[in-house]
C-alpha cells in the first residue's frame, strides 16, 4: 500500500533513510482546534486518526493534480480523492500516461476523453440559453461525461442537442431540487445591505482582501452601502456582478481592519493562509450564518447552474448543507480559501448541498489582494519548537534553510502567498533544482513562478512540496540550532509537522 502525504506509519523508514525511525505521533490532529475537528467528525464521521490521513490524502491529491495538469496535457482526465479514501486516482487516455502516474504511486484509470474534451463539450453547452428544468452541467471524471442534473431528462437532452454534443458523452442525473441562491446569510461574519423600505439583506464576510472583502454578487449591487449588524457604515460595493458570476467585493472604511480569519461558530475562528484550490473529494467547511459550520467534500468543479434569472459558468458543489442566509459565506479546506457560498441545492433538514463561487478567478477579477496569515510574517515552528530560518539573515539566492530558536527576527518571518510560494525577505522558499529525491535541500532563491516553489501546508501539518509530492524534514531527527533541511518522503513523524505562530 503507498504510503500517503502525513500519516503516521508504524516501524522504520526507507532503508537508508536519514529520518531515523517515526516516534508515535499523538492521536491530536496536529494544528486544527477541536470544535474543527468535531464538525468533521460529525459530518464525515471522521475520527482524529482519520482526519489527519483525510487531510494528508487531501494536499497529496493537490500536488499530483497541478503536477498532472502541465505535464500529461490532453491525455489527462482529472484527478480526485475517491470516497472512503484509498488511493489517488487520476484518469488518463493512453496507457503511456498510465505508467507516469503509476510511477507517483497514485491509481491511473484509463477513460476515453480527457479532461480538456470533456471541458470544451461543456463550454458547447454554457453557450446556450438552458431552460428551468436544467439545473446544472459540469465535466465529471469520476465517470468521464458530461454530467447534466435536470428535473426533466427530456429538456437535458434536447439542451445536449441544441448545443452540438454528443449523446454519447452525456449523462443526465435527475434533480427534484432547483438550486436557488442562499440568500440572507453569513459567511464569516454578518453585514447589512439596507433596502430603503425599512428593511435589510443580511449576508455575510466571504474573505478579508487589502481594503475590504469578497462576498456573493446576488447580495448587493455596484454602488450599495452595507453596515455591520450594529447599523455601524461598513463601507459599499465597490464592484458587483450576478449573474453570469456571483461574485462581489465590499471596500470598507478606515474603521475596519482586515484580518486572515474565518467563524467557525464555535467560539474561534480558522486561519487562512492562502488560496490553493483543492482538487475534487478533497475536504471542505464553510461557513454561515444561519447553519453554522458545515463540513463536507468538494464535489464537482467548474459547473455551470442556471438559478433561472441567467447561466453561471465556473462554479463549484460541495457536499455540506446550506439555508437561507449563508450566501457570501467563506468556503475553505484546511487554511486555504476555496470561494465564497452562492446557493443551495436542498437544505440541511434533507442531506442537501451548497454552490460556490471560486474564490482565485473573484480576486483576479477586480485584482484584489487575499488577506492571510502571512500578511506580516509568521513563524513556521517545527521540531523541538525551533522556528525555520534563513541562516543569519543571509536573504542571498541559493542559501540553505535550517531550524533555529525562534527569535521573532526578519530570518524567521514568512508570508504564504496565494501563488503557492513561500516567501521571506522577498525570496521563496525553493526545492534546488528541482530534484525530488529524499534529502534534497530546501533553499531561499530569487522568486521565478516554478512548481519548485510552491508549498502547501496541510491541515495535518506537513509543509508539502508540490513538485516532489514530498514533506519539509528536519535532517535526522536533529533539534539542534543550524540543523538542515531537506524534502523526505512524508511519513507524519514530528520531525516533518510544521504550525504558523
Amino acid at each position: 500500500m503507498t504510503a500517503l502525504a502525513g500519516v503516521a506509519l508504524v516501524g522504520a523508514p526507507p532503508a537508508g533513510a536519514e529520518s531515523s525511525g517515526t516516534p508515535p505521533v499523538s492521536s491530536e490532529t496536529a494544528g486544527m482546534p477541536p470544535e474543527q475537528a468535531a464538525a468533521f467528525e460529525r459530518d464525515l464521521g471522521l475520527g482524529p486518526d482519520e482526519l489527519r490521513a483525510r487531510l494528508a490524502l487531501d494536499a497529496r491529491a493537490a500536488a499530483l493534480e497541478e503536477r498532472f495538469v502541465s505535464s500529461l496535457g490532453d491525455e489527462y482526465g482529472g484527478t480526485w480523492v475517491p470516497d472512503g479514501g484509498g488511493d489517488v486516482r487520476v484518469a488518463v487516455t493512453s496507457s503511456a500516461a498510465a505508467g507516469v502516474v503509476g510511477e507517483t504511486g497514485a491509481r491511473a484509470v484509463v477513460v476515453r476523453y480527457g479532461l480538456d474534451e470533456l471541458t470544451r463539450w461543456k463550454e458547447a453547452l454554457d453557450g446556450v440559453e438552458a431552460p428551468r428544468a436544467v439545473h446544472a452541467w459540469y465535466a465529471d471524471p469520476e465517470e468521464n461525461a458530461l454530467v447534466i442534473e435536470a428535473a426533466d431528462a427530456d429538456a437535458a437532452h434536447a439542451l445536449a442537442e441544441k448545443a452540438g454534443v454528443p449523446s454519447g458523452v452525456v449523462r443526465v442525473e435527475r434533480s427534484d431540487t432547483a438550486p436557488v441562491p442562499a440568500r440572507d446569510i453569513v459567511g464569516g461574519n454578518e453585514f447589512h445591505r439596507p433596502t430603503g423600505d425599512g428593511y435589510v439583506t443580511l449576508c455575510s464576510v466571504g474573505f478579508a482582501v487589502a481594503g475590504g472583502f469578497v462576498t456573493a454578487g446576488h447580495c448587493g449591487s455596484t454602488g450599495d452601502a452595507v453596515n455591520a449588524p450594529d447599523g455601524a457604515a461598513l463601507g459599499s460595493y465597490a464592484g458587483s456582478q450576478f449573474p453570469g458570476h456571483d461574485w462581489a467585493w465590499v471596500r470598507t472604511n478606515g474603521d475596519w481592519t482586515s484580518r486572515p480569519a474565518v467563524n467557525d461558530y464555535a467560539g474561534g475562528t480558522v486561519a487562512v493562509a492562502g488560496s490553493n484550490e483543492m482538487p475534487i473529494g478533497a475536504s471542505v467547511c464553510r461557513s454561515g450564518r444561519t447553519s453554522g459550520w458545515r463540513c463536507g467534500v468538494i464535489q464537482e468543479k467548474n459547473v455551470t447552474i442556471n438559478y433561472g434569472s441567467g447561466d453561471i459558468p465556473g462554479m463549484a458543489t460541495g457536499s455540506a448543507c446550506a439555508e437561507g442566509g449563508d450566501s457570501g459565506g467563506s468556503v475553505i479546506s484546511g487554511d486555504q480559501a476555496q470561494g465564497v457560498t452562492s446557493g443551495r441545492i436542498g437544505d440541511c433538514a434533507s442531506n442537501g448541498r451548497f454552490i460556490y463561487q471560486p474564490i482565485n478567478p473573484i480576486l483576479a477579477n477586480y485584482g484584489l489582494s487575499l488577506t492571510t496569515t502571512g500578511g506580516g510574517g509568521r513563524e513556521i515552528v517545527g521540531y523541538e519548537g525551533k522556528c525555520i530560518d534563513v541562516p543569519g539573515s543571509n536573504f542571498s539566492d541559493g542559501v540553505p534553510l535550517q531550524i533555529w530558536t525562534c527569535n521573532g527576527t526578519a530570518a524567521q518571518r514568512w508570508t504564504f502567498a496565494s501563488d503557492g510560494t513561500v516567501r521571506a525577505g522577498g525570496l521563496c522558499m525553493d526545492l534546488a533544482w528541482g530534484d525530488s529525491t529524499n534529502g534534497t535541500t530546501v533553499q531561499i532563491v530569487n522568486c521565478n513562478g516554478n512548481i519548485a516553489q510552491q508549498w502547501v501546508l496541510s491541515g495535518a501539518g506537513d509543509l508539502v512540496s508540490i513538485a516532489a509530492d514530498k514533506c519539509v524534514d528536519v535532517q535526522g531527527w536533529n533539534g539542534d540550532d543550524g540543523t538542515k533541511l531537506v524534502i523526505w518522503e512524508c511519513h507524519g513523524g514530528a520531525n516533518q509537522k510544521w504550525w504558523l505562530r
